[in-house]
């Protein structure tokens, strides 16, 4: 495996944690699970459940992705070398 790029692997787990985000609040809204408590402890200005407060989670967890690949990427780049 050769370099990777902060963009896409950002992109990628951006992606990924919000299709989570999405399925956990609508797993929630269907069964009643509770699990909202998790993102309000997670997700500041977070509240349960408004457009507003659903839209900026999804922000909020997409740019926790963009975060991951800015600083695991170039961990990874380093640790990994010149294989």
């Amino acid at each position: 495996m050769g370099r990777l790029y902060w963009r896409d692997v950002g992109l990628a787990m951006g992606s990924f944690l919000a299709v989570t985000y999405v399925f956990c609040v609508g797993y929630d809204l269907v069964f009643h699970q509770n699990m909202y408590e998790a993102w309000l402890k997670l997700l500041p200005g977070f509240t349960w459940i408004s457009w507003q407060s659903f839209l900026l989670g999804l922000l909020e967890v997409f740019v926790y992705g963009i975060y991951f690949g800015l600083v695991f990427v170039p961990l990874y780049n380093f640790f990994h070398g010149g294989r």
